[in-house]
């Protein structure tokens, strides 16, 4: 993956009691590092590892060079004068706090919920292929709700139009309802590449949404 990418790819932050309390991108996770705010979780043959910035660069480097690897899955931030692997998962090494109870109502969270699906044809489509559609529409008082807002493809926001879906001849693919967790952090977990994420992310925490 191109260095631009990586940038922004996905990590899990964990507060310094080792529980899951955010997800930033690769930007700010290495910023954090280089602040010495927080140092890389590794999980390395079923044991805990923790690295500074500059051992996590040099270990990255050793494990690339030996062929030790533990996936393919890990992003390379690549620049003229260094090369490093974006870490999976960091720890705050002072922030003891909880996660945040509520999820935030907006874009990224609605696509994340309905995974990207039409809500009416059930098709996944690329998030630029996607709108939100009020499934009661404004002009009949319809509001900007978790209940009331949900994916739609083109062909079919067009074909609903300023109408009720059962009036449209149409029907949901499934209810919208606000989400009990973070749903983009669902979506990340049924990826093998997010797969060292589980252990940090038990029963007891998913009654608390990351945010």
């Amino acid at each position: 993956m191109q260095s631009s990418a990586a940038l922004e790819s996905s990590v899990l932050v964990l507060n310094k009691f080792f529980t899951a309390v955010h997800i930033v991108n690769a930007k700010r996770a290495f910023a954090l590092l280089f602040k010495e705010s927080a140092e890389v979780v590794s999980i390395d043959n079923g044991q805990y590892n923790s690295y500074n910035f500059s051992s996590w660069l040099d270990v990255s480097l050793y494990k690339e060079e030996y062929g030790l690897s533990d996936d393919d899955a890990h992003e390379w931030i690549k620049t003229f004068s260094l090369e490093i692997k974006v870490p999976k998962i960091i720890r705050l090494l002072i922030y003891d706090k909880l996660p945040k109870a509520n999820i935030k109502f907006n874009r990224k969270n609605i696509f994340a919920r309905d995974e990207n699906r039409c809500q009416y044809c059930g098709k996944k489509f690329p998030t630029l292929e996607l709108s939100l559609d009020h499934v009661i529409p404004r002009s009949q008082g319809g509001e900007s709700t978790w209940s009331n807002i949900v994916c739609a493809c083109t062909e079919c926001n067009k074909r609903k139009g300023g109408l009720r879906a059962h009036a449209a001849g149409m029907k949901l693919f499934r209810k919208p309802v606000k989400p009990k967790h973070y749903s983009i952090l669902q979506l990340k977990l049924k990826s093998n590449k997010y797969h060292s994420w589980k252990q940090f992310l038990d029963n007891a925490y998913w009654s608390v949404p990351l945010e």
